[in-house]
């Protein structure tokens, strides 16, 4: 059984040769491009180069050797677009080591920190000197007039995640970008038997975010529906245009497609289940049905961090298929009482193993045990892709990466024990 086969079967909810393991089909299942470089200095992989494919989160899109060794069956559309690196710009890892960044991300040095900045010179987003992460510094609707929030499109570019876009947005904008993106589908499709995911860059919670700042888009939530509903619902008709072309350009090369939602948070969700039910569920169900009619055949895959349990009865319901990551940590998203209420519905692609604890604190025997657990909890009947519940990050000791996949590896198949 190959990769894509075997991806298919387990979404399918039946139980394939073995569990499929994802490491880096997106940017919430990925690697710290940090911790990539120790593992290829630890292995002695010294060919290929380190591609920060995700510059606002530094993450390294695996190489071929990575996928081969650790068998992983999943991956991003456009990871070709990442194995050209000839024309992108050096730059230097936290702890030193040589990568390189896309060139459409430029980012300065300002006081021993890291800036972006827009044409004007505004600064929209800042990683600290020997930090890991970019975070967002500008809002363009924050304070805004009510009426800007009827054109989204035209700040979009100035938020973060607009700014320092991955590969798939930012060729968005090329005229040639839907045959650029068909022939790269068609060829990983062809050439490869790997599962293939496409990232869509879709959010409509996340992205009000992005454009108001979270205290203020969460208040007016409740304070200005309205104003609120308006972006929503233009946000809606940008995410449809934009589907529309990706859909179209990867034919039937794609298995899964992901959308991000983050409204979870530690300790529960960020918004009540009541406000989800007027405002945001009834959008997702546009934005589902819309690829159910353009490619029923499509997996759709939700990313949506912390505590979520309340919200997953309405999530199957307008017609979701993947859960990630899985946060099992959080507030009753306890692993067996997910399995057993949604596990018929739901495929859960995550929660293989604790990314705020054990992977980057345990011991090996400590990251063994849990693995095991959550095999032996989401694997029965398949509806289980395995990969940590969040990206792997900086500091994690290789020897739990490496036993976290060695693991998987030798208990993987099914049956499961």
């Amino acid at each position: 059984m190959n990769s894509r086969e075997r991806l298919l079967m387990s979404l399918q909810h039946k139980e394939p040769d073995r569990i499929p393991v994802d490491s880096g089909a997106c940017s919430a299942t990925s690697i710290s491009a940090v911790t990539y470089g120790e593992l290829k200095r630890h292995l002695g992989v010294k060919s290929g180069s380190i591609a920060v494919y995700d510059v606002i989160e530094q993450l390294a899109m695996p190489e071929e050797w990575y996928l081969e060794r650790f068998g992983i069956d999943v991956v991003d559309v456009t990871r070709s677009y990442c194995a050209i690196t000839h024309d992108w710009r050096d730059w230097s890892l936290a702890d030193g080591t040589p990568a390189m960044i896309p060139p459409w991300v430029k980012p300065e040095r300002s006081n021993g920190d890291w800036l972006l900045r827009d044409a004007s010179g505004v600064a929209l987003a800042k990683m600290p000197q020997g930090g890991y992460y970019f975070d967002q510094v500008y809002w363009p609707l924050l304070g805004a007039p009510s009426t800007e929030y009827s054109h989204p499109d035209l700040h979009l570019a100035r938020t973060m995640w607009g700014a320092m876009s991955r590969p798939l947005m930012d060729f968005n904008s090329d005229p040639a970008f839907p045959h650029l993106l068909a022939e790269a589908a068609k060829r990983l499709y062809e050439t490869t038997t790997y599962g293939i995911m496409l990232n869509a860059g879709i959010s409509l919670f996340e992205t009000g975010q992005y454009l108001c700042r979270t205290d203020e888009f969460l208040a007016d939530l409740i304070l200005d529906r309205a104003k609120i509903t308006r972006l929503l619902d233009r946000l809606v008709e940008l995410a449809l245009d934009r589907l529309d072309t990706l859909l179209q350009a990867t034919g039937p090369y794609i298995q899964v497609i992901k959308i991000n939602d983050d409204f979870g948070m530690q300790t529960g969700p960020m918004i009540s289940p009541r406000v989800f039910r007027e405002v945001f569920k009834p959008r997702h169900k546009v934005i589902y049905d819309f690829i159910r009619q353009k490619r029923p055949e499509v997996f759709i895959f939700l990313h949506s961090c912390g505590s979520i349990y309340a919200f997953l009865p309405d999530l199957i319901e307008i017609g979701l298929d993947i859960i990630n990551p899985v946060q099992t940590s959080a507030a009753e998203m306890e692993p067996s009482r997910l399995k057993r209420e949604f596990g018929k519905d739901l495929t859960f692609w995550g929660g293989g193993v604790d990314t705020q604890r054990t992977l980057p604190f345990g011991s090996p025997a400590e990251v063994r045990t849990e693995v095991l657990q959550r095999i032996r909890t989401f694997a029965p009947g398949g509806g289980f892709v395995f990969t940590p519940v969040q990206n792997i990050q900086p500091q994690v000791p290789i020897a739990n990466l490496l036993t976290m996949f060695e693991t998987v590896r030798r208990n993987g198949t099914y049956p499961v024990r």
